[in-house]
């Protein structure tokens, strides 16, 4: 206990943050280069796979009946919300000497990734079988629930751990900043655009593969090389942010919700863009325009916007708010996808490749140059909130925070899926059909469920936005006084006899 209580003020010492009149959480950097760059493959290594694919791996090879799956998708979500009550409370209530996430993000890692082997392998499980085959989908069922436990602790542990590896908010951001832009070098889209050229050759007939043969190889491949990726980088990092010796419950991570204004406001607007009812680009240019790997080609030439985009974060950043940011972006990027939708409307354009492909790809020109701002806004505005959090309630709750606020936003996430599902019956879509058979009707519905109806289905979402109360001074204030609070608490810990903490 000695030795470990004398750790602890080692490393509460490190921290402190007013030395000399000096302000080290802004002037110090504690993110040395071997974690950075651990920090840095763990990033990318976050979109290291083919989840965007996993659809219509459920729909085409699986094939799971779109009601059958619209009922896991709500029975699993109601799972999910019990677990991530207890869990979070475990997970808060943590104290370690590798810190409070880590031992979960460590442990969970190797079982995490055996069972993805056994999701791609389902078709092989279960070759030929009809999407109402009943030992296919208890297996589907209980895989679901159990990926979902197992998951909980990462994902919570994970979202509370990336506000903690330092105290620094400027560092925080540099963090993000390079890891947005080196990771895009980095090919973290790149099995995305790999899987285009399979699913091209498979569906237009030109080779003979079997789809869940593709599915497995980059499924595993992709799944294997992110975890070991991710791994790395919970070896190397650590906890700097230190946490109080309190240990909350989650009656008071209900509480944060209230009494944390920037968290309420990111809750209420995660709950009304959930509303949006979307299925993405992906089946629109499969089933329409023939073709995935035309997303690839049309993002060549903007890929360097995307790049140069992250040069405008700092200034902008030092002009404007992260409010002002925040709700810039989200106008700018609604009215790109209503400006696509109506150009596709006008004399069935929707139903022609090159005119939407030169109108996709100038979207994609325009959205790409405010990719990084958005991107690392985004990512920083939750660690804002946790460090706001700590400014006004004197302690810090990640997990349970983050649990709290997921509780509402998963069901719902989970009601609008299932109903998404139900509407691709509704429309027409048929499973496992040839590519370019889908009727005319289904068609223009996928068209508008990847541009118009998810932006006016979750419109409502930018009102919370208007109201989020940290301005450019009140964030200096805030982080100056937790500078001056976290060094108090360092001085009265180390004060303290050994035997007796």
């Amino acid at each position: 206990m000695e030795n470990e209580n004398k750790e602890i003020i080692e490393e509460r010492e490190s921290l402190s943050s007013v030395k000399g009149g000096k302000n080290l959480y802004r002037d110090r950097y504690y993110v040395g280069a071997k974690e950075t760059l651990a920090y840095l493959f763990n990033d990318w290594s976050n979109s290291f796979n083919i989840n965007g694919f996993k659809e219509r791996y459920i729909w085409d090879v699986v094939k799971v009946d779109f009601s059958i799956n619209a009922a896991v998708n709500i029975v699993t979500t109601v799972w999910d919300i019990i677990n991530d009550t207890f869990i979070s409370v475990i997970v808060d209530n943590t104290r370690t000497r590798i810190g409070k996430f880590r031992p979960y993000l460590i442990a969970m890692q190797l079982p995490l990734t055996i069972l993805g082997v056994f999701y791609w392998l389902i078709p092989n499980f279960f070759p030929n079988t009809s999407g109402t085959y009943i030992p296919k989908l208890i297996y589907y069922y209980f895989f679901n629930v159990i990926c979902e436990t197992a998951g909980t602790f990462t994902s919570v542990a994970k979202s509370g751990y990336m506000s903690t590896i330092t105290p620094n908010p400027n560092e925080r951001i540099k963090l993000i900043t390079l890891a947005e832009l080196l990771t895009g070098y980095m090919g973290e889209d790149m099995p995305r655009y790999i899987m285009g050229v399979p699913i091209d050759l498979v569906n237009n007939t030109v080779v003979n593969w079997k789809w869940s043969n593709v599915c497995l190889a980059m499924g595993l491949g992709t799944s294997v090389i992110s975890s070991l990726c991710t791994f790395w980088f919970f070896l190397e990092s650590k906890e700097r942010v230190p946490q109080s010796v309190e240990r909350p419950n989650v009656k008071e991570g209900f509480k944060a919700i209230f009494s944390n204004y920037p968290v309420l406001l990111m809750c209420l607007s995660s709950f009304l863009e959930n509303f949006s009812i979307s299925k993405g680009e992906t089946n629109y240019f499969i089933d329409v325009l023939g073709s995935y790997s035309l997303i690839t080609i049309l993002n060549i030439p903007s890929a360097m916007n995307g790049s140069i985009s992250y040069a405008f974060v700092k200034p902008l950043r030092k002009r404007f708010s992260s409010k002002t940011l925040w709700i810039a972006s989200d106008i700018y990027g609604d009215v790109l996808n209503l400006g696509v939708f109506l150009f596709g409307y006008f004399n069935n354009n929707f139903m022609k490749r090159i005119p939407m492909c030169i109108a996709f790809g100038l979207k994609e020109w325009f959205n790409k140059w405010i990719w990084g701002v958005t991107k690392v806004i985004n990512a920083d505005l939750w660690n804002e909130a946790m460090d706001f959090c700590e400014w006004k309630n004197g302690y810090r709750m990640e997990a349970t925070t983050g649990v709290a606020k997921n509780l509402v936003l998963k069901l719902q996430s989970a009601l609008v899926s299932s109903v998404t599902d139900l509407l691709m019956k509704k429309i027409g879509y048929v499973q496992g059909l040839a590519i370019g058979s889908q009727n005319d009707k289904t068609k223009f519905w996928e068209f508008a469920l990847c541009t118009a109806v998810p932006t006016v289905t979750g419109a409502l979402g930018i009102i919370p936005k208007f109201l989020w109360p940290i301005s450019k001074e009140k964030r200096a204030m805030m982080y100056d006084e937790l500078a001056m609070r976290r060094q108090e608490a360092v001085d009265e810990y180390s004060q303290v006899p050994a035997g007796t903490k």
